[in-house]
């Protein structure tokens, strides 16, 4: 990502912040419903009590929380860019291991996670027909012992200048080259969908 786009992210996000404060809207989702909705979906990959979780793009890292009042503890680490978001994210979650700056900055060198989720980070427009976010999933997939689970827009039902939509089903082809386990799911919300991509693991696995 090129220096004055990661520049208007965090700049947006600090004045997100300014405005709604420890709040969804923050994040730039239109209520908590929406948010927990695109959660419960990615959850739905597998992920089970005791699994550690990267997520990319974490902002407060709300995933943690709405996960654990559901199914049990986690072990969860959060990226982000905003260092205005993660400073907001430490002061409500004091366990909890979060890194500033972009996926690529960190190399989680002999480190992996069993599960690497996102959720709305890659709606920002960048021109860049997707390549970004390709590279993205392709590093996902890497960190991960388990199985990938992202969210993107839909290009069938939204396109907007300010913000990056996508054709589920060239995605999909995509993740495919990665995996050959990979689904789609477009069933919770009419402009949005999610990929999971699951390792092939060993049978006695």
């Amino acid at each position: 990502m090129k220096k004055e786009q990661r520049k208007r992210i965090v700049d947006r996000h600090r004045d997100s912040l300014t405005r709604f404060g420890y709040h969804p809207n923050a994040l730039y989702w239109s209520s908590r419903g929406i948010q927990e909705t695109r959660f419960s979906i990615l959850a739905e990959i597998g992920i089970k009590s005791g699994d550690s979780v990267l997520d990319v793009g974490c902002g407060f890292g709300d995933f943690k929380e709405w996960f654990e009042k559901r199914y049990g503890r986690i072990d969860y680490a959060g990226v982000d860019l905003s260092p205005d978001l993660l400073a907001e994210a430490g002061k409500h979650h004091a366990d909890v291991q979060f890194f500033e700056g972009d996926l690529f900055d960190m190399s989680f060198t002999g480190q992996s996670f069993d599960w690497v989720i996102l959720s709305g980070t890659l709606n920002e427009q960048l021109n860049d027909d997707g390549a970004y976010a390709h590279r993205v999933i392709e590093r996902m997939f890497e960190l991960c012992r388990k199985g990938v689970a992202f969210n993107l827009l839909d290009i069938r039902y939204l396109k907007a200048h300010d913000l990056q939509s996508h054709q589920p089903e060239a995605v999909l082809r995509y993740c495919r080259s990665l995996s050959p386990d990979c689904r789609l799911r477009d069933d919770y919300l009419q402009n949005d969908f999610t990929i999971y991509i699951r390792r092939s693991l060993p049978e006695h696995e």
